[in-house]
């Protein structure tokens, strides 16, 4: 529910105004466990979920997040975990609306009754070894209503594989399109090059040697001679998702 949602329920008699207060205020934050802030209004506020960030936290944090925030939220997305933080989480609150999507190391509690479709956002990936960052930003995706159409293995190692992904987004006249790519990070500034549709692209820490951590692929596309091709860090599919969802809001 985001802004005009809660006002809209206020003035059809829904909700009532001590409720629409709660959900409205900026400063609706709260305290875990000594160890967390967490912000509860900022889907409220922006339309992006709050995510926690797993990875330097130990299961049993995450755990006290997740099942102290569930007791306000419907939805709480965790990323970058492992099998011991999905461990700990489903001895806490269960597996009901639980789901850990391994390949995307990320953990989704959504007991969301719908949730409304909003935009179609594409996604491709220039080899198989990005797939990972892909599937991050296609969990985030979904989790704020987008439509994903996924394309994998497509770089211009072999770019006769590019052209019917690209044929498909265009056809179904996707919002915005998300490249992920590791190596030199080509792939990015060719779709943009040939593509109508704002483009933002994810380097990948894949590679060899020099470079071979990201860097290469990042500093590759920051120096796109393609216009309309912006640019999130290294391996963050989150970041890209909720830019691409928010273009495809906005459209």
């Amino acid at each position: 529910m985001n802004i005009r949602d809660i006002l809209a329920s206020l003035s059809d008699g829904a909700m009532g105004i001590d409720e629409a207060e709660r959900l409205l205020r900026l400063d609706y934050v709260q305290h875990i466990e000594g160890h967390t802030v967490f912000d509860h209004a900022r889907q409220l506020r922006s339309g992006v979920p709050e995510v926690v960030y797993g990875l330097a936290k130990d299961p049993e944090t995450v755990a006290d997040i997740v099942q102290r925030a569930m007791e306000r939220r419907e939805l709480v997305i965790v990323s970058r975990i492992t099998d011991q933080h999905h461990d700990a989480v489903l001895a806490r609150i269960g597996s009901d609306n639980l789901r850990y999507e391994r390949k995307a190391r990320m953990l989704v509690v959504d007991r969301r009754e719908s949730s409304e479709t909003k935009g179609r956002v594409g996604i491709i990936t220039a080899g198989t070894s990005d797939m990972a960052v892909a599937e991050e930003a296609r969990v985030m995706l979904e989790a704020m209503g987008c439509e994903c159409l996924c394309f994998h293995d497509v770089g211009v190692a072999g770019m006769h594989r590019f052209l019917e992904p690209m044929k498909k987004v265009l056809e179904q006249d996707v919002d915005a399109l998300i490249v992920v790519a590791g190596m030199e990070g080509a792939l990015p500034t060719l779709v943009s090059s040939l593509s109508p549709i704002p483009v933002i692209g994810v380097p990948v820490s894949t590679g060899y040697g020099i470079g071979g951590n990201g860097e290469a692929a990042l500093y590759s596309m920051l120096q796109s001679c393609a216009p309309g091709l912006a640019v999130v860090n290294i391996d963050n599919g989150i970041g890209a998702a909720s830019f691409a969802a928010m273009i495809a809001r906005r459209r």
